[in-house]
């Protein structure tokens, strides 16, 4: 149980650096596919990099994630086949890392980042007359969507083709 907290806090750190890395150097808006349909309509696309070597910085960050992503998933399976797990505790590993991550995505993504600390707004000041129109929770049903169906989905199709091999 110990690990799995820990590949779930592995895995919201490197779902952050994923953000940082694509919206602070990066700056493409093809990231921001999750953005509401206001903001992206109003999202200049940025054809100078922030400073030089920003989005070599941006990328680079980018990969790392990926393969911090990839190796929470690696470890997760390979520990839970060296533990002999049965389906639900596949299940049950999938299913907390899947749920803290996304805990952590409505409270410090949305709230903290979006709508207190306005960190999107900062390298996208564009956006700022679409935000102020929307509240906490704006995108709460598919938020909502993701934790109590798609995640619990997911995790269960992962646990029955681990329990399987």
């Amino acid at each position: 149980m110990l690990l799995t907290i820990f590949l779930a806090i592995v895995f919201c750190a490197a779902i952050t650096l994923m953000l940082l890395s694509a919206i602070a150097f990066i700056q493409n808006e093809k990231f921001f596919s999750s953005a509401p349909k206001e903001a992206r309509e109003v999202i200049r696309p940025r054809e100078t990099e922030l400073f030089y070597g920003a989005r070599i910085i941006g990328w680079t960050l980018m990969v790392f994630s990926i393969l911090m992503i990839l190796g929470v998933g690696v470890i997760s399976i390979w520990d839970g086949f060296r533990s002999g797990f049965s389906f639900w505790q596949f299940f049950l590993r999938f299913v907390i890392i899947f749920t803290v991550y996304k805990v952590y995505d409505m409270v410090c993504f949305d709230y903290f980042l979006l709508m207190r600390f306005q960190f999107f707004q900062y390298y996208y000041p564009e956006v700022r007359q679409v935000y102020p129109l929307k509240k906490y929770g704006y995108n709460i049903r598919s938020q909502l969507l993701k934790l109590l169906v798609i995640f619990p989905a997911a995790s269960a199709l992962a646990a029955w083709i681990c329990s399987r091999i």
